[in-house]
């Protein structure tokens, strides 16, 4: 970040602001001072509107609020609606409860993968399934009657229909990934399975197309080695050293005093980020970021369809790679995954009642879905650019009712919902809510209604994420282990968030969140987080407007509206 833009000074913010350390006055008249900021028609702006302002001035480079007007499938374009080229039942399925339909729905994927996509229909009734359904092709959609007409009974955990997943510890990887219904590559699962996870549940890497040389936070165009081997159009991953003195982490964690290594002590709190160590964790060796070639300019430049999200230095050398076997452009509609109801178990050792899983994919979706009695709703692992809308998790209770990890970047999760579980939640057992964890960046959880969980903030250092315009109780916890790193990366925004529980828990981050913004919580009895910071000092983070809606209801559709 440039130095004339990280200087902070601590203010009091009109609007209802509790204390707040107002963003640095990017224009004339930016944020706060003695007088409330005017706009054009002489209305007094409040600080929802007016952080807007500033934001939209630079919209890459703010030091406190992220870039989420990109977020989603192609960017936040809307699916596609695809024609249908067979059925589940020209494949043998049948909606009698008996027939075990899983060969059937997973021969009828193949066969419109095999043709080149299309729509898979699945008629009304209730279809029996044993096992889980891959979606292994690229432009292939799995689609029901509706969501009330189509449900799929998944009758056998993971645990039993697929394979087991247990850690050395007993805990099952189950309990955070997987899904019945399944997006990844063919040799995307080839490979976990022959290697049993570790290491394998990101991107298959392939060759190093480029050398990217320095740049900054919010540019558009990256200085490369050479063009030769890129093309306009294609997804590939930015992929960055992440160095032993955890410079990189520094930085994405807001290139705060208090996360500095004399400070925070990165290799013994957070070694799995450091050195990539630790089995599962290994990709945080590198962060990888994918992003699409929007143009070739000459033999040394190339223009991103998305601006950087972190500083690339001389320290931290980087590269464009090959993003390898993956798929895209695939999605699940209109029905309801309904596992068997069985009891939920103690944390993290869960059999794997899921739901859906896009895993190692860009460019998908899933709309109009419900899943029920599950352990994992919906789980992103190094997912990109993938939208979920009008899905809902009901049922018993889950540990994980949207999991969001392992370096996934710029997905969107819009009018969602978690019902009241109808089974509650066990002794010994857990249920988070809205899952970021992992490096993971510019995800968006926006118009949802949560009876049941928080907004879990699992470490590993997530960064530039937003909740915004979301009504919840608030009676989930967050976790995730201390040796995975910090909570809170720099610039999460929680934005116009409505509380019926009255508790503030995990919600009001000002003091805990590194250069972060809380924008307009309402009805909580107070301003604590109750999380324990990992960074000592002065967050130069901003809590404004508590206890007040603000004029700018929604993030995600505000700066969507100022890009557009």
């Amino acid at each position: 970040m440039r130095q004339d833009l990280a200087k902070l000074s601590r203010r009091s913010l009109v609007g209802g602001a509790v204390a707040a350390i107002a963003a640095p006055a990017l224009a004339s008249g930016a944020v706060a001072g003695a007088e409330p900021a005017r706009a054009a028609t002489g209305r007094p702006l409040d600080a929802s509107t007016a952080l807007l302002d500033q934001w939209a001035q630079a919209p890459g480079s703010h030091p406190l609020i992220p870039d989420i007007s990109r977020a989603g499938y192609r960017l936040g374009s809307r699916p596609p609606r695809l024609d249908v080229v067979t059925r589940v039942t020209d494949h043998g399925a049948r909606a009698d409860g008996t027939t075990d339909c899983a060969p059937a729905f997973n021969a009828a994927l193949r066969a419109a993968g095999e043709r080149g996509g299309g729509v898979v229909l699945v008629p009304r009734g209730t279809y029996l399934l044993s096992s889980p359904v891959f979606v292994h092709w690229s432009n292939v959609v799995l689609r029901g009657a509706g969501r009330d007409a189509t449900v799929l009974r998944f009758s056998r955990t993971l645990d039993d229909g697929y394979r087991p997943a247990r850690q050395s510890n007993g805990n099952s990887r189950w309990s955070w990934t997987g899904g019945q219904i399944w997006f990844m590559a063919a040799e995307r699962r080839a490979r976990s399975e022959a290697e049993d996870f570790a290491g394998t549940e990101g991107w298959l890497l392939g060759d190093t197309l480029a050398e990217a040389g320095a740049a900054s936070r919010g540019q558009w165009t990256l200085p490369v080695s050479g063009t030769s081997r890129l093309r306009a159009g294609d997804m590939v991953v930015l992929e960055c050293d992440n160095p032993p003195d955890a410079s990189l982490l520094t930085h994405l964690a807001g290139d705060i005093p208090g996360a500095r290594s004399s400070s925070y002590d990165w290799p013994r709190r957070a070694p799995q980020l450091v050195t990539g160590s630790g089995g599962q964790y290994v990709q945080y060796a590198t962060l990888q970021w994918p992003v699409r070639v929007e143009a070739i300019l000459g033999d040394r430049l190339v223009v991103l369809a998305q601006p950087l999200k972190y500083d690339l230095r001389p320290g931290w050398p980087a590269r464009l790679r090959a993003i390898g076997p993956t798929i895209h452009d695939s999605g699940v509609e209109q029905l309801t995954v309904r596992n068997e109801l069985v009891a939920m178990t103690a944390h993290n050792r869960h059999p794997g009642s899921n739901g859906v899983c896009f895993q190692a994919v860009h460019d998908c979706w899933a709309s109009e879905v419900r899943v029920e009695n599950c352990d994992l709703g919906f789980g992103f692992t190094s997912a990109k650019s993938t939208t979920l809308s009008k899905v809902t998790v009901g049922g018993r209770s889950a540990h994980h009712s949207f999991a969001c990890r392992m370096q996934s970047h710029d997905n969107l999760v819009d009018d969602f919902e978690i019902e009241a579980f109808t089974v509650p939640v066990p002794s010994g057992a857990v249920h988070h809510g809205l899952n970021v964890e992992g490096l993971s960046s510019g995800n968006v959880w926006r118009r949802g209604r949560m009876a049941e969980g928080t907004f879990d903030t699992h470490r590993a250092l997530p960064y530039e994420n937003a909740r915004t315009n979301i009504t919840l109780v608030n009676n989930g916890r967050v976790g995730g282990s201390a040796a995975s790193g910090p909570l809170f990366g720099a610039r999460i925004a929680h934005w116009n968030v409505r509380v019926t529980g009255g508790s503030a828990y995990a919600l009001t981050i000002a003091d805990v969140a590194p250069r972060s913004v809380t924008v307009g919580i309402q009805g909580t009895d107070g301003t604590a987080s109750e999380l324990t910071p990992d960074f000592t000092g002065d967050l130069e983070s901003l809590l404004v407007q508590q206890g007040t809606p603000p004029r700018v209801t929604d993030l995600y559709a505000a700066q969507r509206d100022r890009t557009d």
